[in-house]
């Protein structure tokens, strides 16, 4: 009987703004033109939407005389990215209310994101999560981006939710992308999609707020309170019934998004504890 509950957040927009486009801006790289005339002329030949735009970051040195982008630069963006209203003491006020209710219960915390590995898991944040999945590169001998090592898209990022649901987490298995596919029968699953919650805001989102809400568990989506723009298409999430809810992306005490999910993570550990009283007879 697992006793642990799954909290998983998307990165870009859900916990901080644009992480991309705040360290192209960084470099003095023009954002509207490359998302919507180079990122977006990528996509309208076939590309898929993130393998387009890490392409055209490897390519920036050509096409705009830029220096060359390194690992240094990306991780270094990563300890001074901004993020969202309340996210730095999140984690351990949820971790302490869950505690105070169900304290047989684990909240673990995990992080799926089609932005940049170097650059999330050098955030001030990156020590909370269990683990963390992210586009990567591979680098030159000069340290310099070079091609894409992994992509994060879509349902690529569904990939992970079973990874997280049969226990396949670490290092152990960076190096073995096939053992997701291992057959784990139901009562030795780590954590059932049911005791997910899962927090997005974008169309790379969809697949997960889909899988975890059909299975019993939470999806929220957000959207960015600076960005006005986006919360039409975060809307989209709620009539087409893919979230459980939608509010801006601050995690204060006196937030909106904050007291939803406290309801959702203490109501799961509530059902996870009457289980597991029924379970031990």
């Amino acid at each position: 009987m697992s006793e642990v509950i799954a909290l998983i957040f998307d990165f870009d927009d859900t916990l901080a703004p644009d992480s991309t486009s705040g360290f192209l801006e960084h470099i003095g790289v023009d954002t509207q033109k490359f998302w919507s005339v180079n990122v977006n002329d990528r996509i309208a030949s076939g590309w898929n939407p993130v393998p387009a735009y890490l392409y055209e970051m490897i390519q920036l040195p050509q096409t705009l005389n830029q220096i060359p982008i390194t690992q240094s630069a990306l991780q270094a963006w990563g300890q001074q990215l901004p993020l969202h209203n309340g996210v730095e003491s999140f984690f351990d006020r949820l971790r302490t209310q869950v505690r105070a209710v169900h304290p047989q219960v684990q909240i673990e915390f995990y992080l799926i994101s089609s932005g940049i590995g170097d650059v999330v898991r050098h955030t001030t944040i990156a020590h909370h999560f269990t683990q963390i999945w992210a586009s990567e590169f591979a680098y030159n001998d000069k340290n310099e981006i070079d091609f894409p090592k992994r992509i994060v898209s879509f349902t690529d990022k569904t990939r992970y939710l079973f990874q997280i649901q049969k226990g396949i987490i670490g290092p152990t298995f960076d190096s073995k992308p096939f053992e997701v596919n291992r057959k784990v029968a139901e009562e030795r699953l780590r954590i059932p999609f049911d005791q997910m919650v899962f927090v997005g805001d974008g169309y790379t989102d969809i697949p997960c707020f889909s899988l975890v809400r059909q299975s019993g568990g939470f999806a929220f989506g957000v959207w960015d309170p600076k960005h006005r723009d986006k919360r039409s298409r975060a809307w989209g999430f709620i009539e087409d019934g893919r979230v459980s809810n939608l509010n801006q992306a601050r995690y204060d005490d006196d937030a909106e998004l904050y007291q939803w999910l406290e309801e959702a993570v203490t109501s799961l550990a509530g059902r996870i504890a009457v289980k597991s009283r029924m379970y031990r007879g």
